[in-house]
């Protein structure tokens, strides 16, 4: 029997062990890390890679260690040149970097003797205690469940895309999309569709390797902003005034709100702009309500069937859906255990992300009471540190 068991091993799982770790609240052998890829953090691997994301969005103190400093160290530790580390103002860390701390402490705290990998099928309390069974048959039962699961498995596509990828079986992918085929192998020329920072650093990494044959096509104006949400909401001062509004819905428009959806920060958006000059890339406006499929190249017509645009296969970098993540094996827990959930279908916890008992959440499952930042890798770290220190 463990003592913990965390379902998902991507950011928001590593750091809750890595906090239940140091903070020696488990040691490794009563920590199970359930997940359905071979090693921690595959996914979040997979998809920077994909889109070649040289420096994280976030500062140097963010990261899955429990110090704050832990990453610089790290760094100092390998004599590494910081100029080269780290990026700008914020010293926002390398990605090569950031993922080489990961391992480090991945490795340090022997993560991977707890790791499981799997899909939940269902779970239950029974006597006390939590029951995870696995899609293969395998159970597990432990005093604590943390679920610790994301949208990243849904990705968004826009009712256009699902109709031509169905009916046409045309070369239309999202860039997150589970087993996307190779750059290499898509048809030619590329549009991106997306206007946010997943857009254009796959635009960019695009370019570099088909020179003017890419063309990024966005809805809304560029949106610059160094991070994806006000800093303020890292502390007291947004999040003691989030925390006393007691209509849940308002919660969900002030996150909303608060979230600079599509945005890119403004070193981002200079690089854009220098391909742009030399004639590397293409940046057009338009909205897509319907293409087809027309000698051998996707047509993309706006909602009065004018053509916007031609090309050969469509990259979506349009985000991931909000719908309550898990939702298949999540629902019958919520009914079984009455569980609270907003109006929005997610959980009702307490300050320290108890939703039941034994119970807790992190990311995404956790924004109604953490606010704007519950998904990123600060929110991660918050809250690992509201569930340890609740102990």
């Amino acid at each position: 029997m463990y003592k913990w068991i965390i379902v998902g091993g991507g950011i928001q799982g590593i750091t809750m062990a890595s906090f239940l770790r140091k903070q020696q609240k488990a040691t490794i052998d009563e920590v199970a890390i359930v997940d359905p890829h071979a090693e921690p953090l595959e996914n979040w691997k997979r998809c920077t890679n994909l889109i070649s994301m040289p420096y994280l969005r976030s500062p140097v103190v963010h990261h899955l260690d429990v110090h704050p400093l832990s990453l610089q160290a790290f760094v100092k530790n390998k004599a590494t040149d910081e100029s080269t580390a780290f990026y700008g103002r914020f010293k926002r860390p390398a990605l090569s970097m950031f993922n080489e701390h990961c391992d480090h402490l991945v490795d340090d705290l022997q993560l991977k003797k707890g790791w499981v990998q799997g899909r939940v099928r269902t779970a239950e309390r029974i006597e006390n205690k939590w029951r995870v069974e696995l899609q293969d048959g395998k159970e597990l039962i432990g005093e604590n469940l943390v679920l610790a699961i994301g949208i990243s498995e849904q990705p968004a596509w826009p009712d256009w895309a699902e109709v031509l990828k169905k009916e046409a079986h045309a070369s239309v992918h999202h860039i997150f999309e589970a087993n996307l085929p190779k750059f290499e192998e898509m048809a030619r020329p590329f549009t991106i569709i997306g206007g946010g920072i997943t857009s254009v650093h796959l635009a960019l990494k695009l370019t570099a390797m088909f020179p003017g044959e890419v063309t990024l096509l966005k809805r809304h104006p560029f949106r610059l902003h160094d991070f994806d949400s006000d800093p303020a909401w890292l502390g007291p001062k947004n999040q003691l005034s989030f925390g006393k509004i007691g209509c849940y819905q308002t919660r969900r428009e002030q996150i909303k709100q608060a979230r600079h959806k599509g945005s890119l920060p403004r070193d981002l958006y200079i690089k854009l702009r220098r391909s742009v000059r030399q004639g590397e890339l293409l940046i057009m406006d338009g909205q897509v309500q319907q293409a087809l499929v027309k000698n051998n190249r996707l047509q993309l017509d706006d909602g009065q069937g004018c053509l916007i645009h031609q090309t050969g296969t469509v990259l979506l970098a349009t985000g991931f859906q909000p719908a309550l993540p898990g939702k298949q094996w999540l629902t019958p827990i919520v009914e079984k255990h009455e569980l609270p959930c907003a109006e929005c279908g997610y959980p009702i916890v307490s300050k320290s992300l108890q939703w039941g008992p034994g119970l807790y959440v992190t990311g995404a499952l956790a924004e109604l009471e953490m606010g704007p930042i519950a998904r990123n890798i600060s929110g991660a770290r918050q809250a690992a540190e509201r569930i340890v220190s609740s102990l």
